[in-house]
């Protein structure tokens, strides 16, 4: 198990930062789907855990933006990101899974962008 740890480590921390980015995207969606699964099954705790983790990711994007090189860029997908946190939070108490398909969308456009971008 320490193997593969250990592996997983490596292979991240070697990637270049446009592939990290797109890998916390592809983890977020991974959990917001989770979360829709979670509402679905009436499994009130593994929504609440995937909307947490997937809300970790966003603050995590959020929190290194560059904003004095970023620019506009980088203040509208503040912006983003505050409005995709506070989507969770109103999805998590209202069980809506409209509301976490609608940040899955905006994700998914995102990171294609930041997979043209990797390559």
């Amino acid at each position: 198990m320490k193997g593969i740890e250990a592996y997983k480590e490596a292979t991240i921390t070697t990637q270049s930062k446009g592939r990290l980015v797109v890998m916390l995207y592809e983890g977020a969606i991974k959990f917001l789907k989770g979360a829709i699964k979670g509402i679905e099954a009436g499994d009130s705790e593994a929504k609440g855990k995937c909307i947490a983790k997937a809300q970790d990711i966003i603050f995590e994007l959020n929190t290194v933006l560059d904003m004095e090189g970023g620019g506009e860029v980088a203040m509208n997908l503040r912006k983003l990101y505050m409005f995709m946190n506070s989507q969770l939070s109103q999805a998590n108490l209202k069980q809506d899974t409209k509301m976490i398909e609608e940040v899955i969308k905006l994700m998914e456009e995102l990171n294609q962008s930041w997979k043209a971008i990797a390559k």
